[in-house]
Formats: C-alpha cells, sequence, structure tokens
C-alpha cells in the first residue's frame, strides 16, 4: 500500500559543500516546489560507523542559517548520551540507531521529552520484526538502504521489503509514523522507493550534485508522487 500526502525530500547535507553550508541550506529553501521540507543531517562519530563527520556545533550554525527543520540522523554510540542535545538545540527530528542501544524506548521518550520528534533507524541487514510492537512509540521510521557510514553508495532494492512491511502495520493499526529511507535515492531510484510506501526521501548528491538543487528537489517529489498515483 502507498503513502498518502505529499511526498516529502529531505537534502542530505553530507553530499553538500562544508565549507558553504548556509548558502547549500539556501539553496534548497524554496519559495515553491524547490523547498526542501527537512535538511538531512548525517551525524557519524567513526565507532559506531567508519567515518567521522559533524557534530552538535554545525548543527547548531546550521539552525541559525535555515528554517527547514532539520532532521538529525545520529549514527553514533551511546545515543542516550548524546541523542538529546540535539533535540534541545532545536532539531526538528532526531533519529538514532536501533543497533546502537539496549532500550531504544527510553532514548525516544529523552528526545521528545527535550523537544524533538523522535526516529529509529535500521541498518540494511537489521530485521524489522523486533521492534514492530515498539514502533508506535516513534515518530519516525528510517529505513537505510545502504551501509550507513558512506555517501554515494549504490541503492540496495531488497530493503524495500521493510517498507512494504511497516506500510501494512500502519495501515493495520492506524499509527501515525513517517516512513523515511536514505542512501542511493536519486532519479532512477525513488520510483521504486514511492511505490513500496516510503512517505521521506533522503537524497543526497541526486540534490547537491545538480546544477540547480532547488529543481532537483521538486523533480523528485514529482517523480514520487507520479508513482504513488501510478501504483495506487
Amino acid at each position: 500500500m502507498c503513502a498518502t500526502g505529499t511526498p516529502m525530500i529531505a537534502p542530505s547535507i553530507l553530499s553538500a559543500d562544508f565549507a558553504n553550508l548556509a548558502a547549500e541550506a539556501q539553496a534548497v529553501a524554496g519559495p515553491g516546489a524547490g523547498r526542501a521540507d527537512w535538511l538531512h543531517v548525517d551525524v557519524m562519530d567513526a565507532h559506531f560507523v567508519p567515518n567521522l563527520t559533524l557534530g552538535l556545533p554545525v548543527v547548531e550554525s546550521l539552525l541559525k542559517a535555515t528554517d527547514i527543520p532539520l532532521d538529525c540522523h545520529l549514527m553514533i554510540e551511546n545515543p542516550e548520551r548524546w541523542a538529546p542535545p540535539y533535540a534541545e538545540a532545536g532539531a526538528y527530528n532526531v533519529t538514532f540507531h536501533a543497533e546502537a542501544t539496549d532500550d531504544p524506548l527510553a532514548v525516544a521518550r529523552d528526545i521528545r521529552a527535550a523537544g524533538a520528534k523522535a526516529g529509529l533507524s535500521v541498518k540494511p541487514g537489521t530485521a524489522l520484526e523486533p521492534y514492530l510492537q515498539i514502533i508506535r512509540d516513534f515518530d519516525t521510521l528510517l529505513i537505510m538502504s545502504v551501509e550507513p557510514g558512506f555517501g554515494g553508495q549504490k541503492f540496495m532494492p531488497e530493503v524495500l521489503a521493510k517498507a512494504r512491511t511497516i506500510r501494512e502495520v500502519i495501515d493495520a493499526q492506524d499509527l501515525r509514523l513517517l516512513v523515511e529511507i536514505d542512501g542511493g535515492i536519486n532519479a532512477d531510484t525513488i520510483e521504486q522507493a514511492a511505490e513500496a510506501g516510503i512517505d521521506c526521501f533522503v537524497a543526497g548528491s541526486a540534490v547537491y550534485g545538480a546544477d540547480d538543487p532547488g529543481s532537483a528537489v521538486a523533480a523528485l517529489r514529482d517523480q514520487a508522487a507520479a508513482a504513488r498515483t501510478a501504483s495506487a
């Protein structure tokens, strides 16, 4: 079953020019169809994943530079310690990995208490079924369609089975859960992700590798919407 509502596009600043992040955020700030719904921020600690990116100080600076809601994806160890400060800083949505904690519900409660939406992410090889009983306590489920850690990887279509499963659960239980996908999303892959029931699409190089990032956002959203309509 397909998602409802207008497809959301969340450009990933992992593919942006780190020396000009304020300008890169402005490039997808609209007005009109070229405005991003969220700005996706990948936080990596070189422990949970083998890469080190930006952290809380950069997020705090971005919050001053844009009014686009920040979608912080924490690919880090110890989210129980580090996730709430992102919410306190003003991030709209803070997502952590199921594999990084033994008590995801406690982390979600702390994120919400600090003022943000709480998201749970699963790696491609992580089964979704163990988390179906707790997913109603989250606002977002982020399905990784590449191995987390680096941008520019090839999309893994086999993970779309998770999207179809969670869409069935959402419909059956009337849940308010946004389903997001991250990894290899571009003009060649967004349609199959949309058909599987994804609500929000993280796109890195497909947006920031384009001559006009705003136009790329609009085009991707149109593609996802058309795919939904065709599969309805």
